[in-house]
């Protein structure tokens, strides 16, 4: 139900702000601590997503063999996993320093909350995009330990996620149109069209990696960050390109494989050029 390989969107930009914060390397206490709390961050949204879309799920072609709809996980269970979940992250977060404590529940609601946007505005897809963009702000506080220091770097940082993670977001519910005119759905590709969608995405990829170089010149990265950003909007543009000849056929692809290696990627050119 939850996928926990799918982690991969939003931790390695996590651990790219404990990076930044660091200058480095974070101690490896914070290093596990910050881990476990983003997995069980995104384990809490995304088993109160799937509860609350079952109905939902239910009625979508593309969904309906998921476990909730079909009975192989009780929604109690799935309801005491989301609790379970968000209390080790409050509990891990406040291990970490007292302001990410304080500051956890605000975070859920924004996570837990990206579940009803799509109920009644069409911003639920940039909704998507700030849960996971308030990964490297998120990190960076919990090795700074305080609002101390080069604060607008992680919100640069995250406001590129945020961009980024709309823009795939996106392409990914062209999948449901026809299931999202019929349920009255807020979604930007049922209103507007797959041309008007894929425009969209374009500009927001676009955004992405403008936000992510300024960012990596904020930090004065050089050769590294260069070979990463060029890498990153290859796999941008493949993604486009993708859905854009192949259709729908191909945005598992372009989702799972292709805009999956997009963090990584900026990860390991950002830990290569704070260690050159």
């Amino acid at each position: 139900m939850i996928k926990f390989e799918h982690s991969v969107f939003a931790l390695p930009f996590a651990l790219c702000g404990a990076v930044v914060a660091a200058e480095g390397f974070p101690p490896m206490s914070d290093m596990v601590l910050l881990v476990l709390a983003a997995v069980c961050a995104r384990s809490a949204a995304m088993a109160y997503n799937r509860v609350h879309d079952r109905r939902h799920d239910a009625s979508n072609p593309r969904t309906a063999t998921r476990e909730l709809v079909v009975g192989v996980l009780s929604v109690r269970y799935a309801v005491s996993f989301t609790v379970v979940s968000s209390l080790a992250f409050i509990g891990l977060s406040f291990l970490l320093a007292p302001i990410c404590g304080m500051l956890a529940v605000p975070c859920l609601v924004i996570l837990l909350g990206y579940s009803h946007l799509k109920q009644f505005s069409y911003l639920c897809h940039l909704g998507l995009g700030l849960a996971l963009g308030l990964a490297p702000a998120g990190a960076w506080l919990a090795v700074n330990k305080s609002f101390d220091g080069d604060w607008h770097i992680p919100l640069i940082m995250g406001a590129a996620v945020t961009v980024w993670v709309a823009g795939f977001d996106l392409l990914y519910a062209i999948q449901d149109i026809e299931h999202d005119l019929q349920q009255g759905t807020f979604s930007i590709p049922a209103k507007c069209g797959v041309g008007v969608t894929k425009v969209i995405a374009l500009l927001c990829f676009a955004g992405a990696v403008a936000l992510w170089i300024v960012c990596n010149q904020q930090l004065g990265f050089a050769l590294y960050s260069w070979i990463g950003m060029s890498v990153v909007s290859v796999l941008l543009a493949t993604e486009l390109a993708l859905v854009h000849f192949y259709g729908k056929d191909k945005i598992p692809v372009a989702f799972f494989k292709v805009n999956a290696w997009v963090p990584m990627v900026y990860f390991l050119s950002l830990v290569a050029d704070i260690n050159y």
